[in-house]
């Protein structure tokens, strides 16, 4: 079986079990994603949902962002860990999209993947989420489970997200890479995972317990 087959097959249970997929991160514009999506890196998304409304009641767009110091948002997002170096990516791209791009957050990734703190996989979310332009964001749970699901070899996320991209139509992915972290949640954890119980790995995952 090829992975486009494959894929296919996925898509097809991924399709039944969640139709219809939330964006998870709490946001209400492009400026607020991008926050959201940087500060969710080792982080859960229920816990970044719990501190984005505290720095967005201060700051929700780049000019009031840049009104607070590094350590005041050092502080508000401090349960969400990596503080240091997320504040300094919050202010740091905060100016530069005033300085660069007339206070709108930019439509292309070669914009965003210059901004502080923001790398490839952000950059597709944003891009995906709020532009609507296709993009597969590849985090740790989908580079996970494409290798779980035979979809790719695993070696590192760009190849993953490259393998995911030629298995899976152009028009599913800003869609299916949700669904698939919504399915890893319920049915395909990373630890005390039955094969048996999941609906994919029972025909498509590799033949071991994944534990």
């Amino acid at each position: 079986m090829t992975n486009k087959e494959r894929a296919d097959q996925i898509l097809t249970i991924l399709e039944r079990e969640f139709p219809v997929v939330p964006i998870p991160l709490d946001h209400k514009d492009p400026y607020t994603l991008l926050i959201a999506v940087l500060l969710s890196a080792q982080c859960t998304d229920e816990r970044v949902n719990k501190i984005t409304p505290l720095l967005f009641a201060k700051a929700d767009n780049p000019y009031d962002m840049v009104k607070m110091t590094v350590e005041e948002i050092k502080e508000i997002i401090r349960p969400c860990g990596l503080s240091p170096m997320k504040s300094k990516g919050i202010f740091g791209l905060s100016q530069m999209i005033i300085d660069l791009h007339g206070g709108e957050v930019p439509q292309s990734f070669e914009d965003l993947e210059a901004m502080p703190a923001v790398g490839h996989k952000t950059a597709s979310v944003v891009m995906s989420q709020a532009f609507g332009v296709p993009a597969f964001p590849v985090d740790t749970h989908i580079h996970r489970l494409a290798y779980r699901w035979k979809l790719s070899t695993g070696k590192n996320v760009d190849k993953t997200e490259k393998d995911l991209k030629a298995a899976f139509p152009v028009e599913t992915w800003n869609s299916v890479h949700l669904q698939i972290i919504f399915f890893g949640r319920k049915y395909c954890p990373a630890r005390g995972h039955d094969p048996l119980a999941c609906p994919i790995c029972k025909v498509f995952g590799r033949a071991t317990l994944f534990n």
